[in-house]
């Protein structure tokens, strides 16, 4: 089992920027690729950003690419999202997932059920 904590969220203008954090505890020895995904009030969860093991690899949902970072320091357990050019479109609970089983593919780190553990959520707000 693998425990993740997200961290960071908060109230932030339009054009701000915020940097969330999940650590993860539990059984953080094996090799887990992380993702974070949102919602929104009314709408149905998506995918933001993901990261393999080692870092090498990164994917991003097409409304961040450019404007949001993924990145992970495994000595610390802790993945991070730093998010740049706040829109108010931004605005939703985000929550990281841990994928430790299964194909480590684009589609897998890309999609909900390809995630074996998941955080409570923070809040993001941004504001017009």
């Amino acid at each position: 089992q693998v425990q993740l904590v997200e961290s960071g969220g908060g109230l932030v203008q339009a054009g701000g920027s915020l940097r969330l954090s999940c650590a993860a505890s539990g059984r953080t020895s094996r090799s887990y690729a992380m993702g974070w995904f949102r919602q929104a009030p009314g709408r149905e969860r998506e995918f933001v950003a993901a990261i393999n093991w080692s870092g090498s690899v990164t994917y991003y949902g097409d409304s961040v690419k450019g404007r949001f970072t993924i990145s992970r320091d495994n000595a610390k357990n802790t993945v991070y999202l730093q998010m740049y050019s706040l829109k108010p479109e931004d605005t939703a609970v985000y929550s990281c997932a841990a994928k430790g089983s299964g194909l480590i593919t684009r589609a897998t780190m890309t999609s909900q059920p390809g995630y074996d553990y998941w955080g409570q959520g923070t809040q993001v707000t941004v504001s017009s």
